[in-house]
């Protein structure tokens, strides 16, 4: 066990033989860390949460009361194989948030970026891969396998079926149920959620350009309304447009998945 000098550890918390604590840590009361977890500089653990197996916390990461990090997928696949979770720097683990392990046929590794939320009771299962900056609203819920890009947000009482991917920048609406990919700043809602236009509200928050803007928007309306198989109208985005962002959603669009796509209404 190697713990920083610097870090503040409530005497109730235990902290199991092998952890690794970083410097300016600080683990709360009642807390369990277990042997292979390892926390970066300032990470903070408050009262009753529990970070477990083989777990990498980025710094100045914050893991609020009665979290469980680290536990084992809940997949009855899994028998006791030595996967992973990594976490990034700067994410907020709310109140009784879950996040598991991989599974040894998943790829054997969970990953989340940087700047995340994961608001009371979010749930990120075994062998999903979070970008950065990525917000899950209160019992949001991720299936294993789960591909969510940067910049994305899910709101409250959604979930994302297994194997889903979804495009960098969009947002599922609360109370809505995903079971294909949604395409690059998409903008999802509806109990069975449906690709309903573009998050243009996200878009402008974070800067991007009016003419890009202008182009995602004509994109938008060609893979709605264009001729020929959804898969031939993004072929055509991806060859004609100058737009970056274009290109990217048609990229996503034109690149492997497990499931089918959320199509325009």
């Amino acid at each position: 066990m190697t713990i920083d000098p610097t870090a503040e550890i409530h005497p109730t918390a235990l902290i199991e033989e092998g952890a690794r604590i970083g410097p300016g840590c600080r683990i709360g009361p009642f807390c369990t860390v277990g042997p292979k977890v390892v926390l970066g500089a300032g990470v903070e653990i408050k009262s009753h949460a529990v970070v477990t197996g083989i777990t990498e916390i980025g710094d100045e990461t914050v893991i609020f009361p009665f979290a469980v990090v680290g536990e084992i997928p809940q997949d009855l696949k899994y028998r006791g194989e030595e996967t992973r979770l990594s976490i990034g720097k700067r994410n907020r683990i709310r109140e009784g948030a879950t996040l598991n392990v991989g599974t040894e046929g998943g790829g054997g590794i969970t990953r989340v970026g940087d700047d995340c939320l994961f608001m009371t009771g979010a749930h990120v299962g075994h062998d999903a891969q979070v970008g950065n900056r990525v917000i899950m609203a209160n019992q949001a819920a991720l299936g294993g396998h789960c591909v969510i890009e940067d910049d994305v947000i899910i709101g409250g009482l959604s979930g994302i079926h297994q194997f889903v991917r979804i495009g960098r920048g969009a947002i599922v609406g609360a109370v809505t149920m995903v079971t294909n990919d949604v395409i690059p700043f998409g903008l999802v809602q509806g109990p069975r959620g449906e690709l309903d236009g573009l998050n243009l509200v996200g878009l402008k928050r974070r800067g991007v350009d009016r003419a890009e803007i202008t182009a995602l928007r004509a994109a938008y309306q060609a893979l709605a309304q264009g001729e020929g198989s959804f898969q031939a109208r993004a072929r055509k985005l991806a060859e004609e447009s100058d737009s970056a962002h274009v290109r990217e959603l048609a990229g996503f669009i034109l690149s492997n998945s497990d499931r089918s796509f959320l199509t325009p209404r």
